[in-house]
Formats: C-alpha cells, structure tokens, sequence
C-alpha cells in the first residue's frame, strides 16, 4: 500500500548500445517492460528513418499471417491459444528469414490452392447446371419437332437454298437464371421480339450457389424459341445483361442422353479432384494452425523492437546507438540487468550501459498496483491522471468508496447477494479471464471494488438493521410495553405513545432497535437520522479532502501556501459546516426525555433554522418554557464564527497574489535577459505561474475563491444524496415486499405453498434485476461523483500523463482485446 501513496519517483535515462546487440537488448527490456522510451527522431519522416525496411518486413508477414488467419476461419479450424508459459521470445535475426520464407511459401501455397479451387468449383457448378439444363429440357422438346429446330446451325446469307429453309425452321437458346430476375427477363425478352419469342422455364429442385456472392439461391433453366439470326444475338446479349448463363443443348434425345452420360463422367471427375484438393488444403492449414499463434507473436514483437529502434539516434561515429526513456527508480537495477543480458546473448565487444541525466521536464505518473488495488486506481486514473508525485487519491477510495455506496445500498440481503457475485467472480478469476465480453470485462475487472461493496453493505445494513426491508430481533428490544391490556385493545385508540423515560430500559447494542419496525413514526425518525448523517459524513470527507492538500504543498515545497490557501479554506469549512456538525452531536447527547423541560426534546431547536439565523444574524422566537440557544453564549460564538468565516474570504482572494507580487524583483530585467527563466520543478502542484502579469494572477485567485466558497455549501448539499438514495432503497424493498412477495402469504391452505413459491420466483428476479443491478448501479454513479467532485476537488490537480513502458505483455494484451 505504500507504493499507492504517491506516484514512484522516475529517472530519465540515456542508453548506449552498440547496432549489433541493439536488437537482443531492445528484446530483453521488452519483456521487462520497464522504460518508456522517447522518440530522439521526432523531426524525422517515418520513411527515412534507419529500420524502416525492416518494419516493411514485419507489415509484410503481418500480412501473410492475417491471410492465413483469414483462411483458417473460412474453413472454420480453430486456433489454439498460447499460454503465458508457451509464448516464444522474440526471434533472432537469422530466425527471421527462415520464418520469412516459411510464411511466403504457406501463402502462396495457400492463395494458389484458392485460385485453382475457385477454377474447379466454377467448372462443377457449370456442369452441374449444364446437367439440370439437359435434363429439364426434356420435356420441351418432341421427336417430331426435332426436324424444324436447331439451336446452333450456321447459315450463309447468301445462299437462298439455305435462307429459305431458316425461313421454316425454329432456333431455341437455353440456359440458367436466377429465379428473381426470371420475369424481369421475361418481359424484356417479349420487348425486344415482340411477342416474337416462345419462353418455357423449369425450375432447378434445390438450392444453387450464387457465381457472385457465393450465397445459395433458386434458379431456374428456361428455353427461349425463336426464329432469324438478328433475334438470336438480342437475346444473348439480354442474358448477357441479367447475368444468365446459356449452355448448349442438342434438340434430339438421342444427343442430350450422350450429351448427359459425357457430364455426369466429367462431374465424377471433378468430384474426385476436388475432394483430394480439400483434403490437401486442410492439411496445409492444420498445420498453419499449430504454429499460427507463435508466428504472430514472433512478428508483433520483432515489429515492435524495429518500431523502438527507430527512436535511437546513432552517434557521430555510427558505432554506437543512443536512446534515451523515463524509468521508475526501483527498475533502474532490472533495467542494467536486462541490457547485460542483451549484450551476452548478442556477443557484442562492448557492453550496453545506461546513464542517469538531470531534467526539468515532468515525468510521468506510475503507480504500481496490484489487481486488488488496479480497479480503484483505475476509477481516480479516469478522471485524470495524476500530476507528478501528487497525493493518490486512490489509496483513500479503497475504503471510503465502498463504504460511501453501502450508505446508500445499505441491506443486509442485498449485500450478500453482491458479496457471491464478488466471489464467484474472484474464485473463478483463472477461467473467468479468458472471456472477451465487454460488460462482463467491467464487472470482472472490478471485482475486488464490488467485494468491498458487499462487505461495507453488511455492515451498514446490520446497523441500519435492514434485510429485504425486514428488521432482526438478535439481541432483544429495549423497549417494554407499559399499558395493559384493556388500553392496548381499545379499539378507540388508534396510536399508543412510548417514551423513552418510562418504556425504554436498555440500548440496543448493535444498530437500529426492531421496533422500529413496527412504528408509525418510523419514516420521519429515519429521516432525520439519515439526512443529519449524510452532513456528518459530507463535512468529514470534505475537510479530510482540505487536509490532503498540505500534503501536496509540503512536498513541493510550497509552504506559503499552506497558510495562504489551507487555513483559510479549512476555517470556512469548520467554523460553518463544522459546527453545524457539533451542534447535531450536541443536540442528540442534551435533549433527551429524562432531562428537564428545557432539554427535553420537545425544546429542542431545529438545527436548519439555528444555521440559517446565525449566517443571518436573525432570532426566532421559543416556544414558552423553552430557550431559543442550546447553551450559554452560543449567540456570541457563533457571531465569531461568521466573521472569521467571512474574513477568510478575502484572505484567500488576496493573499497569493500579494504574496507572488511581493517576491518579484523590484526591478525589471534586461531585454536580453527575458527570456532567461529558471525552469519550474518538475510536476508542479496547481498555483499560478510567476511569470503571469498581475491582472491574470488576481483574476485566477477570485475565480479559485469564488468556486471554493460555493461549492463549500453546495457540496455539503450534495452529501444529501446519501439520505435520499438510502431512504428510496429501504422503501423501494419495502415496497417488493409488501406488494409482490407479501401476496403470497394470503392463502392458508396447500395453495399457499404453491403460490409462495411462484410468487418467490417474481420477488426474486425483481429485487436482483432492480434493487441490486439499477439501485446499485445509480449508488456506484453517486458515490463515484462525491469522490471525483467534492473530494478530490479540495486537493487534486490530475494534470500528469501516464507512464506507458515498452512492454510486449501490454502490446500483446491489446491486439488480443482488438
């Protein structure tokens, strides 16, 4: 947990590597993951840079390997995942042409059994179709009519023996169409002879594929007989048009049985060939498939190390690379190690080192986290990272968090049913983690936050003493029944009062009293006890948040600010709201039944009108008997109260700038010495800059000052939804209660048990599907918005950026989630 404090202290580093063991050192700090190098070549195209062919390479085997991928899901054959344990290292240079020339060779072995298989099964289809078109032609056709048709005679022009035989004799073209586009075809064919053409049609049985998408749609063999040559060539540039295929078909029987015996001989072929080609394809990617997952990860890392190499700058002398990168303190040994170790493997002359430099620009923010710790600090990092070595808002969340959002969620049921989800989702992690869903990713990448959620839930509803909207007698009420029977079955009266003097003898040790239950008064005693502990949380979180910040100013150095800004933003905290706080813990400790009648409760002041007075310097009037103050000279103090308050005010509008004003040179630098400023330190806490003219210094104090003071009393008001979501939760159970599962308890025979338990079944879903998924979501949105905008707005500035180490696990996590 120390760790989580503040962000670790970064080191910029510069390397020295010579060229011929710069690959295996880049490799080893890749599994490291520990440096986040910096481009020393920013100025430089990407096309001119000294690995780019290399890169090329890599983008070219990342090619191959997404068409291999591409056909093994074609052909629906599994991948095999790699375990941790199997991932192969990143390959070396002499590894990498012979994995080079194995992926080509499996590519074009691939794409050439591609186009030969798309060439065979066009040839299968056309057969098969030329098969239909013969034998569903069969019935077009007569003996007796054979003598006057011809589908493919050549006739001259010129010899009228011949035109005048074509003038008594039929032509006919067939083919095969898609039954969508038939009656389209249709009509146009009437067009263009009008009416001229004779057109007969037979459905092919089945499904055929589609020669343009590959889809599986209905056709149908059609015959269109007509005469003249002229028509002939229309209606083949027609079928051309709608994509018909014409096929020839003798007009005798005797012909299309020949024709019919010579395809089915050639479809038995094709068959044959065919299979044996998807026999061979699927041992082509069977094979692929066993090594598919090594390759990939051998390139995605050999691209990655070329892609950092590019950011090395080579020395004057071009022996030596330089590269420079931020690197937590703590790694700076592992770091060393790693470049040994790339050294040894490359049998480099002359070690890798790395040198420590000095810098005024602000590093980034790491923080190293665990994975019960990551889904917090995963929730402060998405309202902005934070600044260099800033206060880590996260290792306060941990438990203010849950314990916020069981406020508001406070059952006991309900708890528990948040507490199995959490540890199903925690003792399954291993099986659990290989599941991609995005929605299921969020709920199992916090399933440690929803654990705590469901414990704090426990507790607060055994305080609140709440399960499914019903009490628990554990350790016996401490009230008695005074009356005796005769008033208690009056049916005149209607409501029975118990006070506290003469009917409660004991204090209920844990929590809410049961009796509670029972009570009409109920509502308006836990509204007030909600409402004024929502204050009391509110008030504590914020000045905890006000505290938080004389943290951030001692480390960086800025103690002028702890008397200029904390003092007077935590005394107009306290002196209002803070003491409206103790006048709450005053009020519940004084006024009670057994005291006299100036304390007792009902001369006990309201709490509102008594702030609302002292902000206004009003009075109000008690009731007879009664004291307008709780104690003696509370008038007097609560006057100081504001007038401090009030001077705060002004304290924090115009100190700081009078204070940056005040250690200002008094005179003004020379022209030429302007422009030379000393660097601010590194990750700079909020304040203004010194080099900012006086206007804008007090204009951005009064907007500071201006924002504190309102949201100060805002804020506090916001608390508020603690009260009102914990107040709708218990009702809404109540309600399900009352109106769902309370229905089932009418009956007083064998149906009620029948009833009972359909009735169980609907209560069920309804209490998981509303009160824990949507209530419980609405209390996770709530409780995240008091953490991001009334707590960490007292001390958070979050102007740092992330720390992003080369790391080949996080490289290869992301293409697994894309």
């Amino acid at each position: 947990m120390g760790d989580m404090f503040r962000s670790e202290q970064m080191a910029l580093c510069q390397l020295y590597i010579q060229p011929e063991a710069a690959y295996a050192s880049i490799a080893e700090l890749g599994e490291s993951g520990c440096v986040q190098f910096r481009d020393l070549n920013d100025q430089v195209n990407s096309f001119q840079r000294k690995y780019v062919n290399e890169v090329r390479r890599c983008d070219d085997m990342e090619r191959r390997l997404r068409y291999v991928e591409n056909q093994l899901r074609k052909d629906d054959i599994k991948i095999p995942e790699l375990s941790p344990e199997e991932e192969p290292g990143a390959p070396n240079p002499r590894e990498i042409i012979d994995l080079e020339a194995q992926l080509e060779k499996t590519e074009n072995e691939l794409r050439e059994m591609s186009v030969n298989g798309a060439s065979l099964n066009a040839n299968f289809r056309h057969m098969q179709e030329l098969k239909s078109v013969l034998e569903n032609t069969e019935g077009f056709f007569s003996d007796h009519e054979a003598i006057n048709l011809d589908s493919n005679r050549i006739t001259d022009p010129n010899d009228p023996n011949q035109a005048g035989a074509q003038r008594g004799q039929l032509a006919f073209v067939a083919g095969v169409i898609k039954l969508e586009r038939f009656f389209s075809f249709e009509r146009m064919l009437w067009r263009i002879s009008r009416g001229n053409i004779f057109l007969r049609r037979n459905d092919i049985s089945g499904l055929s594929e589609d020669d343009e998408t590959g889809h599986k749609v209905l056709k149908t063999v059609f015959v269109a007989f007509f005469q003249g040559e002229q028509l002939k060539q229309r209606i083949k540039k027609v079928c051309a048009g709608y994509h018909a295929d014409v096929y020839p078909c003798p007009s005798s029987h005797a012909e299309r049985v020949d024709m019919i015996r010579d395809v089915n001989t050639r479809l038995e072929d094709l068959k044959m060939v065919l299979n044996q080609s998807a026999d061979h394809r699927s041992r082509v990617l069977s094979s692929a498939s066993k090594h598919l997952a090594r390759w990939t990860v051998m390139v995605k890392k050999m691209k990655a190390i070329y892609h950092i190499l590019n950011y090395f700058n080579p020395d004057v002398t071009g022996k030596c690379l330089i590269g420079e990168g931020w690197v937590p303190n703590r790694d700076l040994p592992t770091v060393q190690q790693a470049l040994a170790r790339g050294s040894k493997l490359s049998e480099s002359s002359i070690p890798a080192f790395m040198n420590v430099i000095s810098t005024n620009e602000q590093p980034p923010t790491f923080t190293r986290t665990n994975k019960f710790t990551s889904g917090f600090q995963n929730l402060i990092d998405s309202y902005g990272m934070a600044s260099y070595r800033e206060v880590n808002p996260a290792l306060y969340t941990c438990i203010s968090f849950p314990f916020l959002f069981a406020v508001m969620f406070g059952d006991l049921g309900h708890g528990l049913i948040l507490l199995a989800f959490a540890l199903t989702l925690i003792i399954k992690e291993k099986q659990l983690a290989s599941i991609r869903a995005e929605i299921f990713q969020i709920f199992f990448a916090g399933r440690y936050i929803i654990l705590l959620m469901g414990l704090f839930s426990l507790y607060t509803g055994l305080i609140y003493n709440d399960l499914f909207s019903k009490s628990m007698n554990i350790f016996g009420s401490g009230w008695q029944n005074n009356y005796n029977t005769s008033t208690v079955t009056d049916e005149s009266i209607k409501y029975l009062t118990m006070r506290p003097k003469t009917s409660n003898f004991k204090t209920y040790p844990l929590g809410m009293d049961p009796i509670w239950q029972l009570a009409d008064n109920k509502i308006i005693f836990l509204n007030t006890f909600k409402m004024k502990l929502s204050i009391i949380f509110g008030v504590i979180h914020m000045s905890f948040g006000v505290c938080m910040s004389v943290i951030n100013f001692i480390h960086y150095r800025k103690y002028a600010s702890i008397f200029l800004e904390f003092l007077p933003q935590i005394l107009f905290l306290l002196l209002l709201f803070g003491y409206m706080v103790f006048m709450m813990f005053f009020k519940w400790i004084v006024y009670n039944d057994t005291s006299t009648q100036v304390l007792s409760p009902g001369c006990a002041p309201s709490i509102l009108i008594l702030f609302i007075n002292m902000m206004l310097f009003g009075h109000q009037k008690p009731l007879d008997g009664c004291k307008e103050y709780m104690f003696e000279g509370q008038e007097l103090l609560q006057q100081i109260f504001v007038i401090i308050a009030v001077l705060c005010i002004p304290w924090m509008l115009l100190g700081k700038p009078l204070f940056i004003m005040s250690k200002r040179p008094k005179t003004l630098p020379a022209p030429n010495q302007a422009a030379v400023q000393s660097a601010p330190p590194a990750g700079g806490h909020g304040g203004h800059g010194e080099n900012e003219s006086t206007g804008e210094l007090f204009i951005q104090q009064a907007i500071h000052t201006i924002e504190y003071v309102l949201s100060t009393i805002s804020h506090t008001a916001s608390y508020l939804r603690l009260w009102a979501l914990s107040l709708a939760h218990a009702q809404l159970s109540e309600v399900l209660w009352n109106m769902v599962f309370g229905r089932g308890f009418i009956f007083n025979n064998y149906i009620g048990a029948v009833a009972i338990f359909l009735v169980f079944g609907a209560w069920s879903a309804l209490t998981v599907g509303i009160l824990v998924l949507i209530e419980g979501l609405s209390a996770f949105l709530h409780t995240l918005r008091l953490h991001w905008v009334e707590f960490m707005s007292k001390f958070y500035e979050g102007a740092g950026y992330a720390f992003q180490p080369f790391s080949f696990k996080v490289l290869l996590a992301d293409n697994g989630e894309e």
